[in-house]
């Protein structure tokens, strides 16, 4: 079991959020700190005062960009106390993702007692809010001071929490996709399914042309024949087959495996969907959005739950779902997972962890 020393002095009183939270904007006054060293193994672990990082100008982190990272949720009940949400998947993700980097890993008992503690201790900056929630991050990086390409003997993994309203602003609101035929995301084989910053990275030049034609999120196909659906923006996607089967491109290895996708797909049949994952051939969804039979798009993430799709453009061609407005599959798997996340609604998966505030 992991022993946590506790160098911050929790406050007092709820601290003065802003009306518009918007996304990673705003963050806690704590954070947890812990080092690893090739002899010693994680060691001082500790809730610290949120601060900037002192790294050597020659870390591994900025070399060879030896960098994990997750996210997921803690959520404010409606008795006052806090929902965490399947943090025991998001550790072992994170672990999954730091051995693809060659970096060690965390027991997951004691990164999920760590996020556990620093939320506890940080319970009142978990908005009261039916659209905001507290957004965990949790962060591992190389900082051995070298320029060798290699894996790095020493890490520090740390966690810092954001209250957040949603990752797109306006809840529910539709985006609009642009279809990336120049640039691809990840390759089978690569880092694809793993949770690190140089695939986000890769992808901003492509969100940045997106927007300037008036998109708001780009969708990637796969990196060899280009023609098979991998993901939107930063989150998996589905396709809703009129208006009761759902298919999502199945895990190929360069997509990434998201913790709601898995949570959905569970969901589904028990509000009386069909769900199948298989590749999704491009030209065929846009023959379906044109004959009827795709009546809905939505992405699949922690930042934004769902996130409906109004548009496809594609090169010469554009489709438009729905009017432009959230589907009715979209929105009752919506207010299902998030009935489950805030405690709206009983949880019968025994996703939830609920914590006493301080």
């Amino acid at each position: 079991m992991i022993s946590i020393r506790c160098d911050y002095t929790p406050l007092v009183g709820t601290p003065a959020l802003p009306a518009d939270l918007g996304f990673g904007r705003v963050f806690t006054d704590a954070m947890f700190v812990q080092d690893y060293a090739a002899q010693a193994g994680w060691h001082d672990a500790r809730i610290v005062p949120y601060a900037p990082l002192a790294l050597d100008p020659a870390a591994q982190a900025f070399h060879c960009g030896q960098m994990v990272f997750d996210g997921t949720k803690a959520y404010r009940r409606p008795d006052g106390r806090i929902n965490l949400f399947r943090v025991e998947r998001n550790a072992q993700r994170f672990n999954h993702s730091a051995q693809r980097m060659g970096m060690p890993q965390v027991p997951v008992s004691d990164h999920v007692e760590a996020i556990a503690e620093l939320v506890r201790a940080q319970s009142r900056w978990v908005p009261d809010r039916t659209d905001a929630a507290l957004y965990i991050r949790p962060v591992m990086i190389g900082v051995e001071p070298t320029l060798q390409v290699r894996a790095a003997l020493a890490f520090i993994h740390y966690v810092i929490l954001s209250p957040v309203g949603s990752l797109y602003g306006a809840s529910f609101k539709p985006v609009s996709v642009y279809v990336s035929h120049e640039h691809v995301r990840a390759v089978r084989g690569g880092t694809g399914e793993a949770k690190t910053p140089g695939n986000y990275a890769g992808s901003l030049y492509a969100g940045e042309q997106a927007r300037t034609h008036g998109h708001d999120q780009v969708l990637w196909l796969d990196a060899v024949e280009r023609r098979y659906v991998d993901e939107v923006g930063a989150m998996n996607i589905a396709f809703v087959y009129e208006g009761r089967h759902i298919r999502t491109p199945v895990l190929s290895g360069s997509i990434l495996p998201g913790i709601t996708r898995e949570s959905l797909l569970r969901l589904a049949p028990d509000l009386g969907y069909t769900v199948e994952e298989a590749r999704i051939d491009l030209d065929e969804v846009f023959d379906g959005i044109a004959r009827g039979t795709i009546t809905e798009a939505f992405g699949m993430g922690t930042g934004a739950v769902i996130s409906p799709v109004g548009r496809l453009a594609y090169r010469e061609r554009e489709a438009l779902l729905n009017r432009f407005e959230p589907g009715p599959v979209a929105r009752a798997l919506f207010d299902a997972l998030t009935g489950i996340q805030y405690g709206r609604i009983p949880d019968p998966y025994g996703w939830t962890r609920t914590l006493e505030p301080l």
